[in-house]
This record gives C-alpha cells, structure tokens and sequence, in this order.
C-alpha cells in the first residue's frame, strides 16, 4: 500500500503570467506557498476476486474493467500515462473542498502521479511531478489551466516561480525570519465562500484575452517582486495586505467572471471589518478567499463573517510527500 500526501497551495501575486499562452511569449513569474492542508491517495494492489480491476473512490466510486471506463479524467489519465492497465485500487481524501482556488485539481494529478510511480517502485523528482501533471492537465486533457499549482504542489515551500518562454521554470525560496513568517501567517486568513466553481471554465474566459491585457498582466507580474521585498525587508507587514488589494483589482480587470455580487459582498465586508486587502484565490468566481487581516481586528471580522468558515493556516515547507510504502 502507498499513501502520498501533496500539500494545497496559497497564491500571492502573479496568477495569469502562469498561462502558457502568456509565459511562453513574455515569461511570468508568482508568489505563492503550499500550506499545511493536504490531499491523500493511496493506492494498494486490487486482489483478483473481484468482478471489477479498478476501483477508485473518491466523491463517486467507480468499479471498472479497464482503464478506458474511468470517469475521472486526471485519475483515467494518469493510469493511462504510466502504464496502468488493472489491479488497482485508489482512495482520495482532501482536507479542503475541491473547486476552491487552492490548487486542489493539480494537487490531486500530482498526488497520484507520486503514489503511482512509489506503486510501480520508482523514486521521482519534484520537477519531474510537475513537468509530467502539467503535461496530462495542459496537453492531454486540455484544460484551460496555469503552472504554478503544479510546480507549487510539488516543490512545497513559499517560493518565487518564474516561467520561461522555452517552458522551463526556476523555483526560488523565500527565506523569512521565524517571527517575521509567524507574523505574516497569523494574519492571514482564509474564508470559504460558499461559491463552487470550476476553475478552467473561469479561466476560459480570459485565457485565450491574455495577450490583450498585457498592462494588467504586467502589474500582476510586477507585484511578484514587490511582494518579496515587503516580506524579506523591515517594513510594517500591512503593506502586504494593502499590495494584496492592488493585485485583486487589477485582477478582476481580467474577466467580468473573476469575481461577482456575493463575493465582492464578502470581501467589501471583510474590509469593513478590518481587513486591509485579499483575494479571491485560483482563477476566481468563488472558492476560497485569501484575507489579510491583523490579529486585533480578527474576532471582529469573525463576527461580520459569522455566516462562513474563517480558516487560520500555516505555511507548508514540504511538497508533496509518500508518507506510507509498505514494500519498504
């Protein structure tokens, strides 16, 4: 049996220049974090008494004779990609809602690309996880996806990515002080809105408009470098939650689909209620929202918010991770 664990990401600033479309023509760049909430699969050997030769269970649970049966399209692929024809079986658990804006479709290819290759007994770099989850999401489903949820789940850790036009990518951690990290992650929160979306069906709306909205994209971009030197230098941490503002409104430029009239209430209340800036996280249209607010101001903003899940996080140092092989 295999367990693997892959951590949900945070991103800062940045979003959009993760697009293919976007990076291979001008580069991109993103600030973002795994955190301590995890996707699980594991997979064990399927004995052969049953009528079925897969079985995956996960919101549904499918009992199939061959590959080209599975529903699931990133678990149908992935089996496909690495040679899986039967005898298997696969359980997901997620401590997050799916659809949500913390990566959680990445995360998952990228966790049972990990438990797959530790089932077959291979040992596989970050890079590769990433490389091969940005291949099956990208160039065999078609999904109108970015790359930094996959390279972020992979790698871990709170990092600065930047995208190449060859398609290559450079991963840079950010080194903060302990207290200068704690400060930064007890004043941030998550709130879950309520609103389910599907990331790719957002971000089809504004994806194949990138090279039209070149200025918003390079503010975006810019905030990246912004953001580091507010966090590595002295200065007072509520700028970053101010930057976070900036880099929401110049986002919702994108698409009228990145955000609409229940979210922006949540968020014009979370403002009134002390936060200083946030953002709606992934490509937006709900899920969750990412809130910068300080510590003084947060049962307030609780009380304001009483009708949604208020999450405190912290930042993750490990990608994702086979946390169980029985055959060691």
């Amino acid at each position: 049996m295999i367990i693997s664990r892959t951590p949900y990401r945070v991103s800062f600033f940045g979003g959009g220049t993760d697009y293919p479309i976007w990076y291979r023509k001008y580069g991109g760049q993103v600030l973002s974090t795994s955190i301590n909430q995890h996707i699980y699969i594991t997979c064990r050997n399927l004995p052969p008494f049953f009528d079925h030769r897969l079985r995956l269970s996960y919101s549904n649970i499918e009992e199939c004779s061959s590959v080209d049966e599975i529903m699931h399209p990133s678990a149908r692929e992935v089996l496909r990609f690495l040679g899986i024809r039967d005898g298997i079986e696969m359980h997901y658990d997620g401590d997050l809602p799916s659809q949500s804006g913390v990566g959680s479709s990445s995360a998952f290819t990228v966790g049972l690309l990990h438990a797959i290759h530790a089932y077959k007994g291979h040992t596989v770099s970050a890079d590769d996880l990433a490389q091969e989850a940005i291949y099956i999401e990208q160039e065999i489903l078609r999904e109108a996806v970015g790359s930094q949820d996959q390279v972020s789940t992979a790698h871990g850790g709170l990092n600065k990515i930047q995208f190449m036009p060859s398609g290559e990518w450079a991963v840079t951690p950010i080194i903060l002080k302990e207290e200068r990290r704690t400060a930064l992650e007890n004043n941030l929160m998550l709130i879950y809105t309520g609103v389910s979306r599907i990331a790719s069906e957002i971000a089809s709306t504004y994806v194949n408009l990138l090279n039209e909205r070149q200025q918003n994209l390079q503010q975006l971009s810019e905030l990246v470098d912004e953001g580091i030197e507010l966090l590595v230098g002295n200065n007072n941490l509520d700028e970053f939650g101010r930057l976070l503002d900036r880099g929401w409104q110049e986002k919702r430029k994108l698409s009228e689909n990145v955000s609409n009239y229940e979210t922006d209430d949540i968020y014009d209340r979370a403002l009134s209620a002390g936060a200083l800036g946030g953002k709606l996280l992934g490509a937006g249209g709900g899920g969750m929202m990412l809130i910068y607010v300080p510590e003084s101001k947060q049962s307030n903003l609780k009380q304001v918010l009483s009708e949604l899940i208020v999450l405190p996080f912290k930042f993750e140092a490990h990608g994702s991770q086979v946390i169980y092989n029985s055959s060691l």
